[in-house]
């Protein structure tokens, strides 16, 4: 089941949010109340999306604005080295340590 995490924010703490959630077979997941750090690495990666691409474009439609962040989530995943991965991917990272 697709997990989706999100801070405590009242859009993800709704009723019709978790129905929606549910309706679509996703499973919720949130920080813990006052752990802000729990969400880090989430609130990095998506820092750095919009520096790396939101903020570069002018999208015309929703759906050209999702098929950029589809793209670069796949980028990110599977083409972005990462010093801190000891200059792999992500994805690449993850191969070699499983």
């Amino acid at each position: 089941t697709p997990l989706l995490h999100s801070d405590r924010g009242f859009q993800y703490t709704s009723l019709s949010f978790k129905k929606l959630l549910d309706d679509n077979k996703l499973t919720q997941s949130m920080s813990r109340v006052g752990r802000c750090i729990d969400n880090g690495p989430m609130e990095s990666f998506w820092g750095t999306l919009k520096c790396e691409k939101y903020y570069l474009h002018t999208y015309r439609s929703f759906a050209d604005l999702k098929k950029d962040i589809d793209d670069y989530i796949h980028f990110y995943n599977y083409e972005r080295l990462q010093a801190k991965l000891n200059g792999l991917s992500p994805m690449k990272f993850r191969t070699k340590a499983a």
